[in-house]
């Protein structure tokens, strides 16, 4: 993946940064014809999590930890340097969280509790919403907005809980599951749309970037 302000799959094509470490989002946008130049925030999430008001939505929670994620991004020397290029550049942050019982799950980190969330989770719907901020630096401008869809999950009994759980998956993904990997297993279906369940919402990112003033098909590679 380059690294200078010379990045993209094209010398004079805009640019598409992905503020994220995750290999689920780098993977829909590559088979999406789109290939980022990716750029890791270190957005303390619990320290966000902790200044926002107990009231505060749950679609605005996730908008604001995406915000935060591309921000962190958008600051980065060589990014700002790119903009300084004549490419148009964008900067996506993403953030997701699983809605249930008026509480917001993120990543369970341990496995007492991912196995926790699955006890409370199996055999009942969800929403998982994900967050995302688009930061257009060329021509400053921005755009956001937060995807829902709607999990139904399978009543999976607790040795197929316990299996899941030990296999490392459901630790670092929000809401402990997945939709494309070992946790497909176990979603009856879903009400929504699936590219953001798995991390990044395309249909949602088209309209971002529409409202910057950019087309999705200019940052195809092929």
């Amino acid at each position: 993946m380059a690294t200078t302000p010379g990045i993209g799959p094209e010398p004079t094509g805009p640019i598409f940064v992905l503020g994220s470490a995750s290999p689920a989002r780098l993977r829909i946008l590559r088979s999406a014809g789109v290939e980022p130049v990716v750029r890791v925030s270190e957005v303390d999430e619990d320290a966000l999590l902790d200044r926002l008001p107990a009231s505060t939505p749950p679609e605005v929670v996730v908008a604001e930890l995406a915000r935060a994620k591309a921000e962190a991004v958008a600051a980065l020397p060589e990014i700002a340097d790119a903009a300084t290029g004549g490419r148009a550049v964008v900067i996506i942050g993403c953030d997701s969280m699983l809605h249930l019982d008026d509480r917001l799950l993120g990543k369970p980190h341990t496995p007492e509790r991912a196995a926790d969330q699955w006890t409370q989770m199996r055999g009942r719907s969800a929403r998982l919403l994900t967050g995302h901020h688009l930061i257009r630096l060329d021509r400053p401008a921005t755009a956001g907005g937060t995807g829902s869809t709607t999990i139904h999950f399978a009543d999976a009994d607790d040795d197929v809980v316990a299996r899941y759980v030990a296999s490392g998956e459901p630790l670092q993904v929000a809401g402990a599951f997945t939709l494309d990997g070992l946790g497909g297993w176990l979603v009856e279906r879903i009400e929504g749309d699936p590219s953001s369940v798995i991390g990044i919402g395309l249909p949602l990112v088209r309209t971002l970037l529409q409202e910057v003033g950019l087309s999705v098909a200019e940052f195809w590679t092929h």
